[in-house]
């Protein structure tokens, strides 16, 4: 795996762990507009991260075609149209969260040291 391969995987990981960190803060009325905090900018980049770890099962689209919309540099919402983007909404697996707290391999870990502690008792010390 060279240099470029673990950036990579660096970018999914973080991108990954972002979507973990977003959260509805308030839903709008009407319309059941949800309002969400810490929301991942979609760029090409996180588009790709994104079907990266759909492709790999850590996520799964919730909603498709969601409108999107962002608010001005000082906070408020934006005269005229509200929504001027449309994209996908995402939530996280239990495949997606063992990859975020890396249980994987703590498991492989702790099987390793269990066969390490097997071979020490069972070999005939003289």
């Amino acid at each position: 795996m060279g240099v470029t391969d673990w950036k990579r995987e660096w970018a999914i990981y973080k991108t990954l762990k972002a979507l973990s960190k977003q959260r509805v803060a308030i839903i709008l009325q009407p319309g059941n507009v949800w309002v969400i905090e810490k929301a991942i900018q979609e760029t090409d980049k996180t588009a790709a991260n994104l079907r990266t770890c759909q492709l790999r099962g850590w996520v799964e689209p919730l909603e498709n075609a969601i409108p999107q919309g962002t608010l001005t540099p000082d906070g408020k919402l934006p005269d005229g149209d509200i929504f001027t983007q449309v994209r996908h909404l995402y939530r996280l697996t239990d495949s997606g969260w063992a990859a975020i707290n890396r249980t994987h391999i703590l498991l492989l870990f702790s099987i390793f040291l269990a066969l390490i502690t097997l071979i020490i008792s069972v070999y005939p010390w003289p």
